[in-house]
């Protein structure tokens, strides 16, 4: 398994009291050393602009990269940028660049995981927000379809909150479907099951208090098989873990050992119809503690036994 950070991503600070901060990643990182002292760490290179206008308007991209002399600038009311705000979201998007890259030309069962920040999958293709400021999954997955010409992309989700903006990027290319358990009545407050795009998006309401019994049967009966039927040639995870029971934004009751069994659906299945190619992004998860026991399950999961 390969895996890829860059310093900068801990520059990206949107303030003191901010759910999103340094010390999410801090804590990931810190806790993959401990447990893995031999993974393949890579660092993550910036993204071209060229990358990021796949998917996203060039007036987003403007504003993202604008500098930031100090202090901060509010792109909304929980999404901001800092003077190293511009690095970080780059390196996060030039990550998932890289691990496609890596995981096709190495050939099959390779595994990768992006430990990155900011995320990305509320970011649209013209509005950064929900704490995303560029759609980094969004990013990888263009870059797949366009430079590698796959055409079966899967983007699985399993973050408490829907990924609007990848959704909103993808609604009507078929040759990438988005698959999505998250917690109903919560932001952004889309990704109805009825909400289907061009019939490639696929999404699971969990209503608040579920826990793994209703997550695992919710995949395992909807969106394994629909995504089995799809037959992915390569499988991007926006891997957000903010469905934990501990997480302070979400009322779900997971644990560490759910998302370790889907993500080993997800190898599996990723085997039968992708060369068991899979490249897995940080999201959410805004416990520390619980976010570096969910980042150590998710990890063990996506090492090939």
């Amino acid at each position: 398994m390969l895996a890829f950070t860059h310093p900068a991503c801990l520059e990206h600070d949107p303030g003191p009291d901010h759910p999103e901060r340094p010390a999410r990643l801090r804590a990931v990182l810190d806790a993959l050393a401990a447990a893995y002292p031999h993974l393949a760490w890579h660092a993550a290179p910036a993204a071209q602009r060229g990358d990021l206008c796949r998917v996203h308007d060039a007036a987003l991209v403007d504003q993202v990269l604008e500098p930031v002399a100090s202090g901060l600038r509010a792109v909304d009311a929980d999404t901001m940028l800092s003077p190293g705000s511009a690095r970080a979201a780059l390196h996060a998007a030039g990550a998932g660049l890289a691990a496609v890259d890596a995981v096709m030309a190495n050939g099959a069962d390779t595994t990768a995981f992006c430990a990155v920040r900011p995320p990305g999958h509320h970011a649209t293709a013209d509005t950064a927000m929900g704490f995303c400021l560029f759609n980094n999954i969004a990013v990888a997955a263009a870059h797949a379809h366009e430079r590698h010409g796959l055409e079966r992309i899967a983007i699985v989700d399993f973050d408490v909150h829907h990924g609007n903006g990848t959704q909103a990027i993808f609604q009507d290319e078929p040759a990438v479907a988005y698959f999505s358990s998250h917690q109903s009545g919560l932001f952004p407050n889309t990704g109805n099951p009825r909400e289907r795009g061009a019939g490639n998006l696929h999404n699971v309401l969990l209503p608040p208090g579920s826990g793994g019994f209703r997550f695992r049967n919710v995949w395992e009966d909807v969106l394994l098989p629909a995504l089995d039927d799809f037959k992915p040639q390569l499988l991007l995870v926006s891997a957000g873990f903010d469905a934990h029971m501990a997480d302070p934004l979400a009322d779900l009751m997971l644990d560490a050992e759910d998302f370790a069994w889907l993500t080993g659906q997800l190898c599996t299945l990723a085997g039968r119809h992708g060369g068991g190619r899979v490249v897995s992004m940080l999201e959410g998860g805004y416990n520390v503690d619980a976010l570096a026991e969910c980042v150590l399950a998710h990890v063990g999961a996506l090492q090939p036994s």
